[in-house]
């Protein structure tokens, strides 16, 4: 199972079963806090101008604007790290794997954008969708290669011991090929 670049086993499969049940857990979290409708006296303009809406967080000063910033940020962080997970792959490209779960995040972010706009209180925001989307590509680059490449330290170490248990494998020589 190793050569196919799979963690293998059933560790590997509880880890995949894991990462699913919160990738699950963290969008279904995701959907409730970001679709449920408020109750606002006025609602503003929806903000189609990338880096406007970040403009203006700064313009309010330093705490105020680091902390809209981050909340965009954290959102779908954990994005960059669950859904390599639940894919499973060890020997893998690293620039694949972070523009596959770049795209991933930018689609599940658009998703929200786009259901945001018919509830009530909620407004689109352009700029919300360019900070989860850096949010899962740090949360990546962060986690996923340190991971994979200790787990593939790991996974080299454990092979002869398991070759070993195994034995060699069985030969048949008189068996030929079909005519």
């Amino acid at each position: 199972m190793q050569r196919e670049g799979f963690i293998g086993g059933n560790a590997a499969i509880r880890v995949r079963a894991a990462g699913g049940v919160l990738l699950v857990a963290h969008l279904a979290f995701v959907a409730w806090f970001t679709l449920r409708p408020l109750d606002v006296p006025w609602v503003m303009p929806p903000n189609l101008t990338p880096f406007a809406g970040i403009r203006a967080d700064l313009a309010l000063g330093r705490p105020e604007a680091a902390r809209r910033i981050a909340e965009g940020l954290a959102l779908l962080a954990p994005l960059g790290v669950l859904l390599p997970t639940t894919h499973g792959r060890l020997w893998t490209s690293t620039l694949g794997s972070l523009i596959r779960t770049a795209l991933a995040g930018a689609l599940v972010s658009l998703g929200i954008l786009l259901l945001q706009t018919g509830v009530p209180g909620r407004v689109p925001d352009v700029d919300s969708l360019l900070l989860n989307t850096a949010g899962v590509v740090l949360a990546h680059v962060a986690v996923v290669p340190v991971s994979r490449s200790w787990l593939r330290r790991h996974a080299r170490r454990a092979v002869p011991q398991e070759e070993a248990a195994q034995g060699r494998t069985p030969t048949f020589p008189r068996v030929g090929i079909a005519p």
